[in-house]
């Protein structure tokens, strides 16, 4: 995510918040910043997110012969590595270029200098295994700290107990949700493979109940069902950031959250409006002044737009002038 659209995400589902809320929790460590789904960096709790890089690490990616033969780093040479970039990190953290200059001073990794600016894929293991995160940006530049000096970080879990436990977490986020849906977010978000989630999702059978969901066969797990089954429909109108994680978590292509028609819009990162769940429109903001296009036909639901207008203004602490498109 972009941070900005990463800063809305949680203020949109926070009671009160402020927009500096995740700078502040980047800061004091209650939330860490790491490359994750897709390669792309994401916030996730210290308490938790270790399953989702223990996962992220499953293929071993720095094994592989093409990354053995660009980086001129073999298997038996990631440990010393691995201890070298947390040796030069433990004064605190630092910038990509100090971080660069601290591991390339060392004569074994002198030929990884220009490797330091390839879009970060050389740094990116080094999160999934948890020697590293980034830190609070300085002077509009991204850092880079240990992890292990976090003290609200668990570490990052074995894999056979992190793959059931990413699992059970995406089901009682997205649940009702099928296999393909689990396939989706952690085999094709994380690499996880196939047959390891299949294996997975079938040790935790006992722990999953099979619902019909339209004609599909769709898992929630066991201790949701009652709730599931108490839960009333809602029509309620939302205003989200583009790749929200409402939208990104079942995949844009979930029809039952994103028509094909709006496909393209949620992939290139407008921002959705939901309505009863379901993406109804986009919109976006310059400066105090909000847009809203109703894209779902009929007659959009003027009221309740204009209730979450008002409600995003607070979250955004600015007064927005609404205008109604569709």
């Amino acid at each position: 995510m972009d941070d900005s659209l990463a800063a809305l995400a949680v203020g949109t589902r926070s009671t009160s918040s402020r927009p500096d809320d995740l700078e502040k929790a980047l800061a004091d460590g209650s939330v860490i910043q790491v490359f994750a789904f897709r390669g792309a960096m994401h916030y996730l709790s210290p308490g938790g997110g270790g399953i989702y890089l223990s996962l992220r690490s499953a293929e071993r990616q720095w094994e592989l012969p093409s990354w053995v033969e660009h980086y001129r780093l073999s298997p038996e040479d990631w440990p010393d590595f691995r201890a070298t970039v947390r040796e030069v990190l433990s004064g605190g953290p630092l910038t990509l270029d100090e971080l660069a200059a601290g591991v390339t001073a060392r004569r074994a990794y002198r030929h990884l200098r220009p490797a330091f600016t390839e879009a970060g894929t050389l740094l990116k293991p080094l999160t999934w295994q948890g020697d590293m995160s980034l830190g609070p940006p300085r002077d509009g530049r991204r850092t880079f700290q240990r992890l292990d000096l976090n003290p609200a970080w668990v570490g990052v879990p074995d894999l056979e107990e992190a793959g059931p436990r990413a699992i059970t977490a995406y089901l009682r986020t997205y649940g009702p949700a099928t296999a393909k849906h689990v396939h989706y977010w952690l085999g094709e978000g994380l690499s996880a493979g196939r047959r390891r989630l299949d294996r997975w999702l079938a040790a935790l059978d006992d722990q999953l109940v099979a619902v019909d969901v339209d004609g599909t066969t769709a898992y929630v797990v066991r201790d949701d069902v009652g709730p599931l089954l108490e839960a009333e429909p809602s029509d309620a109108v939302r205003l989200l950031p583009g790749h929200d994680q409402w939208v990104m978590g079942p995949g844009t292509k979930d029809e039952q959250i994103t028509p094909p028609a709006l496909r393209d819009l949620m992939t290139r990162k407008a921002n959705p409006v939901l309505a009863g769940g379901v993406v109804s429109g986009t919109w976006s903001r310059s400066g105090d002044q909000l847009v809203v296009r109703w894209l779902a036909g009929g007659h959009p639901p003027a009221t309740a737009i204009r209730a979450e207008s008002d409600r995003l203004s607070g979250v955004l602490h600015r007064d927005l002038e609404l205008r109604l498109q569709g």
